[in-house]
């Protein structure tokens, strides 16, 4: 939010207009009025008045009597509204309400053990560079019998004669020359699809089926040898701030601010930060 104010400096000759210009970040409140004061410093004596402290001082009191007042007032209002009856409400409130359950959508599930799903006809599971697909055939199935298309982002799977097993859009996209699928035992087909995006857990593998919840996702330790070093350390970041919020506890980006703004206070010991309030 840009915020643009004019300074009026007053001169020993003349008065004289100044402009103002500084961006003001919600986050970082404190650069704004350093910037206020750097203006001041450059376009006027004020700050050199031995009483430039005891009037800034005396302007944040105001200001935080004002909106403690205006807090009040929000709260007194809020109460009397709640405290009110409405004599017709008052009238019918010895009749029975009917009282319409809403109907509360499924939510995302937790994943099995592969961090996928199992539905009525395939199962599938996942790394962060694959997806598997395991679909029960009848016993004696074999490959010239199947019919299988794997695109960029759709999957269709069958046996000949028959309705397709899977036909669907991806989740998200693959790369079908890195694609393969097999019969095994004849009596099971495995479809290995490589991830275009292999950065990114899918919350399902064909759009329209239930939803896994991909912050209950726990890559196997033993793998993360296997990936580059900056792979292995997107994964554990990830791993870190899922654990992080399942526990109700700040992330690791969180974190980092609140660093930040630590180093900022202990640098800057003369301001009051008792009543700041820090999203």
């Amino acid at each position: 939010m840009a915020i643009i104010s004019e300074v009026e400096e007053e001169s020993s000759s003349r008065p004289s207009i100044l402009p103002f210009r500084a961006t003001f970040d919600s986050s970082n409140p404190l650069g704004f009025l350093e910037k206020v004061f750097d203006f001041l410093s450059q376009q006027s004596d004020f700050l050199k008045k031995p009483s430039a402290e005891a009037e800034i001082s005396a302007a944040v009191r105001a200001a935080k009597e004002k909106l403690t007042k205006d807090e009040k007032k929000s709260v007194d209002k809020k109460t009397v509204e709640k405290e009110s009856v409405n004599p017709t409400m008052a009238a019918s409130s010895s009749e029975p309400m009917e009282v319409e359950e809403k109907k509360q959508e499924p939510g995302p599930i937790a994943p099995n053990k592969g961090n996928g799903y199992d539905l009525e006809n395939y199962s599938w599971v996942q790394t962060l560079q694959e997806v598997t697909v395991n679909v029960p055939v009848p016993s004696g199935t074999k490959a010239r019998c199947v019919v299988c298309e794997i695109k960029k982002n759709r999957l269709k799977l069958g046996l000949k004669g028959q309705d397709p097993i899977i036909d669907g859009e991806f989740y998200r996209s693959v790369k079908p020359d890195d694609c393969y699928w097999n019969v095994e035992d004849q009596k099971m087909i495995s479809i290995l699809l490589t991830k275009q995006d292999q950065m990114e857990w899918w919350k399902c593998c064909v759009k329209g089926e239930p939803e896994i919840d991909t912050q209950k996702v726990e890559p196997e330790n033993s793998k993360l040898a296997d990936l580059d070093p900056e792979t292995r350390s997107t994964v554990e970041k990830m791993m870190f701030d899922q654990r992080q919020k399942q526990m109700g506890l700040p992330t690791s980006d969180e974190l980092q601010k609140q660093d930040i703004l630590k180093k900022f206070m202990s640098q800057h010991p003369e301001m009051d930060f008792s009543n700041a309030k820090i999203n």
